[in-house]
C-alpha cells in the first residue's frame, strides 16, 4: 500500500495532465516544466506504482489498464484540493467572467438556448456559455477532464460517475404548417399515414427511436424526404405540405416563429425525459452548483 507521504503530490498532477493531454510536451507547456522534467516525473510514477501507467503510441501517450483505473480517483482528489485551497472564492454570476460549455442536441440548442441567452444577459452579463454537440464528444472524459461543464439531454447510457437531475419529461407531437389541410382537425391514423412526411433521421440516440415506431406504421417506407438533423426541419415544415414528427419542446419554441402548429398524433409513441448531467468531480464546485440550479430554476418541471 502507498501512504501519501511516500508520494510527491506534485506527480499525481502530472499524472492527470498526461492522462488528459497525451503528449509529454503538452503536458509540459501547460505545467511550464521542461520535458525531461515530465519525463521524470512519470519515471517515477511509475516506480512508485509498478506499472508503465502511460505507453508511447501513434496517438500519443495511450494510459494502461492500471492508469485508467487511476484516473478518475486522482482527477477527483485533486479537485477537492484546489476546492479545499480556494474556498474564499465565492462565485458571483453578477460579476464572473467563467467560461461554461454544455454539451447538448440540436433540439436542446433550439429549446434552451433562446432562454439562456436572454436570462444571463439580464443576470449573469459577463458569463459565457458555449455548446457542443453531445454525439460528438465522449462525454465522461470531457467532463471529467472539465472541458464540458453540463450536458442536457434525453441520453439513455451515461457513465455512473455523471450525476444527474430530472428537468421535464415530453411527449412527440406532429408538427406542421398552420395553413395545413390537417391543421385544424383531430388527426385520425388513416389521414396521418396518408400524409406526405418529412423523416428527421437521427442517429443520436433515444430520437433514432421514434424512427423504429414510424417504421412500424408504415410511414417511413412512404417517405419521400429526410434530414439527419432537426435544426432545419421548421424551416422545411413551414413551407411545405410535409408532416413531422418532433419532441414537444421543439414545436413549442418553433410554432409562433414560423407559424407552425402542432397536434398529438395517432401513434402510441415513447416519452423523452430529459436530464441534465455533472461529473461528480465537480459536485462542489460553486460556478457549476450555480449552472445548475440557474438552469433547473428556468427550465425544470
Amino acid at each position: 500500500m502507498i501512504e501519501p507521504r511516500e508520494l510527491d503530490l506534485n506527480l499525481l498532477v502530472v499524472f492527470q495532465e498526461i492522462f488528459q493531454q497525451k503528449q509529454i510536451s503538452a503536458v509540459a507547456r501547460k505545467l511550464g516544466l521542461s520535458q525531461p522534467a515530465v519525463s521524470n516525473a512519470l519515471a517515477r510514477l511509475r516506480r512508485s506504482f509498478g506499472d508503465e501507467l502511460f505507453v508511447r503510441t501513434a496517438l500519443g501517450m495511450q494510459a494502461t489498464p492500471f492508469a485508467e483505473q487511476l484516473a478518475e480517483p486522482i482527477g477527483a482528489a485533486l479537485e477537492q484540493v484546489r476546492l479545499a485551497l480556494n474556498r474564499h472564492e465565492h462565485f458571483d454570476a453578477g460579476s464572473s467572467r467563467r467560461h461554461f460549455t454544455i454539451a447538448m442536441t440540436d433540439v436542446g440548442e433550439v429549446y434552451f438556448m433562446p432562454v439562456l441567452v436572454e436570462k444571463c444577459r439580464q443576470f449573469a452579463p459577463q458569463l459565457k456559455i458555449s455548446t457542443v454537440r453531445a454525439s460528438s464528444v465522449d462525454l465522461k472524459a470531457e467532463m471529467e477532464a472539465g472541458r464540458v461543464d453540463l450536458a442536457i439531454g434525453a441520453f439513455d447510457d451515461v457513465s455512473e460517475a455523471l450525476y444527474q437531475r430530472r428537468l421535464f419529461k415530453q411527449d412527440y407531437v406532429c408538427m406542421l404548417r398552420a395553413g395545413h389541410p390537417l391543421a385544424k382537425a383531430k388527426l385520425t391514423l388513416k389521414d396521418f399515414l396518408a400524409a406526405p412526411h418529412l423523416i428527421v433521421a437521427s442517429m443520436e440516440s433515444p430520437y433514432d427511436s421514434i424512427n423504429q415506431s414510424l417504421e412500424k406504421a408504415g410511414v417511413k417506407d412512404v417517405s419521400q424526404f429526410s434530414v439527419p438533423h432537426f435544426v432545419a426541419v421548421p424551416y422545411i415544415v413551414s413551407t411545405t405540405d410535409l408532416l413531422v414528427t418532433v419532441p414537444q419542446k421543439l414545436a413549442e419554441r418553433a410554432a409562433a416563429p414560423f407559424n407552425l402548429h402542432y397536434v398529438k398524433p395517432p401513434l402510441r409513441l415513447p416519452s423523452l425525459q430529459t436530464n441534465m448531467f455533472w461529473h461528480r468531480r465537480y459536485n462542489q464546485d460553486e460556478g457549476s452548483q450555480w449552472l445548475r440550479g440557474f438552469i433547473a430554476e428556468h427550465f425544470a418541471e
